[in-house]
């Protein structure tokens, strides 16, 4: 081996050691521990407790899943508290909210003449199938047909729009 290429193998393999554990903390900010468990931001803190809050299925459910299954639905409706409302309305408060209702949002007939609330039993039964479920209704979604993948959008909705 040449000295030059001696040396730049060295520089390589004293780089690779110093990407390894060394004991010493990555630089930035850490996470909290207890117990040798990672804390939770206070954001994933409050998803767990939305998600413990609605029970079993949703409490097990796969955000990440549900967020994937929502890009379907974003061409027609917004999240954020204050986002304005597109083809569909803004979902921000939607659960526990009277169907048709939606400052701002005009629904269709069946929808402001439906007599129910929002909540995630509603949800996952719209969900599965939204023409059938309340007939006249403008939405052109049709539908999802997996359980598993409505729990995990209605989880994912729970937690995004401030269940």
């Amino acid at each position: 081996m040449t000295r030059p290429t001696a040396l730049t193998s060295l520089a390589m393999a004293l780089m690779l050691a110093a990407c390894g554990e060394s004991g010493a903390p990555a630089p930035g900010p850490q996470p909290q521990t207890h117990g040798g468990t990672p804390e939770l931001t206070a954001s994933a803190q409050e998803s767990q407790a939305i998600l413990a809050g609605l029970g079993e299925p949703y409490a097990s459910a796969n955000l990440d899943n549900g967020r994937r299954l929502f890009r379907r639905c974003a061409s027609c409706h917004t999240l954020g508290a204050g986002d304005r409302h597109v083809v569909g309305p803004n979902l921000h408060g939607m659960f526990g909210r009277q169907v048709g209702e939606a400052e701002g949002f005009r629904f269709s007939r069946a929808l402001e003449q439906a007599d129910f609330v929002w909540t995630k039993a509603e949800l996952d039964q719209w969900l599965a199938n939204p023409r059938t479920y309340l007939p006249g209704n403008r939405m052109s979604f049709a539908g999802l047909r997996d359980e598993a993948d409505r729990n995990d959008l209605i989880a994912f909705l729970a937690v995004e729009t401030g269940r």
